[in-house]
């Protein structure tokens, strides 16, 4: 793979910017990388791991000559770390990032940018439960999509450099409104991870089950609540609250389900239920045939490597 920048710049080094160093590294996408995070254990680490080549304690120092910069912070933190690197960022930059939301990342984000550079917000959608330095690995984007929500008045030629990165990095690429996108993974991401919290949630208020025995007999689905319900506490904060309205709008439509289907329980109404799980089976099928997940046990999921 051709090179598409010269030095990249990640601000922010947890699981998704580790992930995007070892890719970039392996198929030598950028000449040089570098990286910021706020804790020198973290900094270290990334050093150490060698996903980047070199680490600055300071974000504004991070970016200084770099042609793309990475925000890879939570949501809440992009305004003040955007209003740190504004006036050290090279003429003709792209700035993107890796949050998973997009209408409040632009109005916390854009404000902030000079003139002079490129402005294009990013979601990939990959991750794992794991955060941290440590967590990262080169095959995370493969086969998984990454949404670009360029502007309208973005430039081409940077959304295009952008995109052939994500590219060079496995990832098939697709680009939507910063508002459609926020309203598309309300229901394929953060509900879902709404509901597991919940779920997880109500394991541990009842009284009569104890620890225990959750933990003993967790069978594969509460197990899977378990697996998504350990992700960072931090990053899902600032989720629910930036794109609050459509996840709201979201619960609002589980709710309604929910009452269908405890009707139908209530009513001993067998042929509604298997006609709703026969659809709602569909689904899972479509997402095998899309490729996003494999119909292998323990759903699809083994030990990664760097």
């Amino acid at each position: 793979m051709s090179r598409i920048y010269e030095r990249v710049a990640l601000i922010g080094l947890g699981l998704i910017a580790s992930s995007m160093g070892h890719a970039i590294r392996r198929h030598g996408l950028a000449g040089h990388v570098a990286g910021h995070a706020k804790t020198a254990a973290t900094r270290e680490a990334a050093l150490e791991i060698g996903f980047c080549q070199s680490v600055h304690a300071s974000a504004a120092e991070a970016v200084k000559g770099a042609d793309l910069v990475v925000l890879a912070v939570p949501v809440g933190a992009m305004g003040a770390v955007a209003a740190e690197i504004g006036p050290h960022l090279k003429p003709g930059a792209t700035v993107t990032d890796v949050g998973s939301v997009k209408q409040a990342v632009v109005e916390a984000v854009g404000p902030h940018l000079p003139a002079h550079v490129h402005f294009v917000p990013g979601h990939p959608m990959a991750g794992t439960e794991h955060s941290g330095p440590h967590a990262g690995f080169a095959t995370l984007f493969e086969n998984r999509w990454t949404i670009l929500t360029p502007l309208e008045a973005a430039d081409p030629a940077a959304v295009a450099r952008l995109k052939a990165l994500w590219e060079g990095m496995g990832a098939k690429v697709a680009a939507m409104d910063p508002a459609h996108h926020d309203s598309v993974v309300a229901v394929v991401s953060h509900a879902p991870h709404l509901i597991a919290y919940t779920m997880v949630g109500v394991a541990d208020h009842l009284a009569q089950v104890s620890n225990s025995e959750v933990i003993e007999y967790s069978a594969a689905g509460f197990r899977d609540f378990t697996r998504i319900a350990a992700s960072d506490p931090t990053m899902w904060r600032d989720v629910f609250l930036t794109n609050r309205e459509a996840v709201l709008d979201i619960l609002g439509r589980f709710h309604e389900e929910l009452f269908v289907l405890q009707r139908a329980i209530r009513m001993g109404d067998g042929p509604a239920l298997f006609d709703y799980f026969t659809r709602t089976r569909a689904i899972r099928r479509g997402i095998i045939e899309a490729g996003q997940d494999t119909a292998a046990p323990d759903f699809g999921r083994g030990k990664v490597q760097p």
